[in-house]
Order: structure tokens, then C-alpha cells, then sequence
């Protein structure tokens, strides 16, 4: 027999006593994101912090970027020499004029060697005795010989020329002339232990020779300032100084 099917109130009464309600979550409660702003201290720290860093990472001053002044020569004969050293004044009388790097100490020269050498003025590096840079001149000499026979001479009265020359590995020359058409001899010689810069010049029935040297291994960390010094050379009229 077969059995009998239930009627479809009956299904949508057995539908309804089985639906299971789910209850919803109760909603997150909403947080708003809340920014702190940095203190003025914490600020002022990390800069402070910026600044060390920066500071210790700058490279300390170096010789290659000193002060400069100018030094004013005369060329006073022996005779004329009041004495040693003697640069009290000298702007209005300049003959001459080169710049020294700040902290390098002028070296006395004595009447004799004034008068035996013609040396007129030197300055040293104190830190390194051997770099250095002096002036000497020759009366009597109203315009400059050929480029090598200037060199030869300067030679004669200066026996560390002589053996820098003798031992060079390279001798360079070159001529220039400044605003005024003033001829100039630029002399370079790459010695086996030392590096000298060499600028020649006639004014005033004189000649006057400039000199910047070095031993190698300071000339190779020094040079653009040497190179500096040696292109401040100059002579000057009185009235223009």
C-alpha cells in the first residue's frame, strides 16, 4: 500500500518550525586613526642629529684651500739692504709682488746673500721646510736673452738648480706677456727628487726670478696651490701698487 504523501501545508509547516535565525554580529565600533604630532624636542633632535653627521662627514680644511696675502717686494740692492728680512712697508716702493699662503713664515735674508745670490725675499711652509718660494734678481739687465740661455744663468749662482736640471726628467718652457705686453718665461722642471715652478721677467734694468719648488711627494699633494703661487707673480710701477 502505498503511504501517504504529506499535504503542502503540512511541508510549510515543517519548513517554517526548522528555519534557524543567525544571528549578526554586533559592528565593530569604529576608531578613528589618530596622529600624534612630533614634539618640537623630538624635532629639534633629529636635526641636531642631521647636522653631527653632516659635519663629521665633511672633509677637514686642507692646504689646498688656504688664505692668501699679498707680498710686496722692493729689490733693493745689498748696498741699499737696511738689514734682515726688511718688508716694513714696502707697498709704495713694490717692485714686485707674489702671494704667500696663510701660516708660511718669511726666512731672514742677510745682506750678504742679498749681495752674492741676489736673493730679495723667501717664504717655507714651517710644516714642510723644503716647500717653498723666493725671489731673486739681477741689475743691469734691460730685456730678457732666449729662453734657454735665461735658465742657464739663473743656473750659475744656484747650485740646487744646477742639480735639479742636471737630474730632470722634463724641462718645460713657455712665454707669455701679461696685459700690459710685459714678456714673461715660464719655466717647469720635473727633477728626480724635487718639482720647481720658474717665472722670469725684465723691468727696471733688472731681472727678476720668481721660484716655487717642492720635493715630489708634496708637489703631488700641493701642486694646485704651488701653481697658484707661481702664476701670482707679477712686477708692479710704484704708483700701481
Amino acid at each position: 500500500m502505498a503511504s501517504a504523501l504529506p499535504s503542502p501545508s503540512t511541508l510549510s509547516s515543517i519548513a517554517s518550525s526548522a528555519t534557524v535565525t543567525v544571528a549578526k554580529p554586533p559592528p565593530k565600533p569604529f576608531f578613528k586613526p589618530h596622529h600624534k604630532p612630533f614634539s618640537t624636542t623630538l624635532v629639534a633632535a633629529a636635526a641636531a642629529a642631521a647636522a653631527a653627521v653632516l659635519l663629521s662627514a665633511a672633509p677637514a680644511p686642507s692646504f689646498a684651500d688656504p688664505t692668501f696675502s699679498l707680498y710686496y717686494g722692493t729689490a733693493a740692492s745689498a748696498a741699499n739692504y737696511g738689514g734682515y728680512g726688511g718688508n716694513a712697508d714696502k707697498k709704495a716702493t713694490a717692485e714686485y709682488t707674489y702671494e704667500v699662503p696663510e701660516g708660511w713664515k718669511e726666512r731672514l735674508v742677510s745682506k750678504v746673500e742679498k749681495g752674492t745670490n741676489g736673493t730679495d725675499s723667501e717664504f717655507y711652509n714651517p710644516k714642510k721646510r723644503s716647500e717653498r718660494e723666493y725671489l731673486t734678481f739681477l741689475p743691469g739687465l734691460r730685456a730678457l736673452a732666449p729662453v734657454d740661455a735665461v735658465l742657464s744663468n739663473l743656473a750659475l749662482s744656484d747650485v740646487g738648480l744646477q742639480d735639479q736640471i742636471a737630474t730632470a726628467d722634463e724641462v718645460r718652457s713657455q712665454e707669455r706677456k701679461d696685459d700690459n705686453g710685459q714678456l714673461y718665461y715660464a719655466y717647469e722642471i720635473e727633477g728626480a727628487g724635487s718639482h720647481s715652478l720658474i717665472s722670469v721677467t725684465c723691468a727696471r734694468n733688472k731681472l727678476y726670478a720668481h721660484f716655487v719648488t717642492a720635493p715630489n711627494l708634496d708637489w703631488s699633494r700641493d701642486q694646485d696651490v704651488l701653481r697658484r703661487l707661481h702664476d701670482s707673480f707679477k712686477t708692479v710701477e710704484p704708483s700701481s701698487s
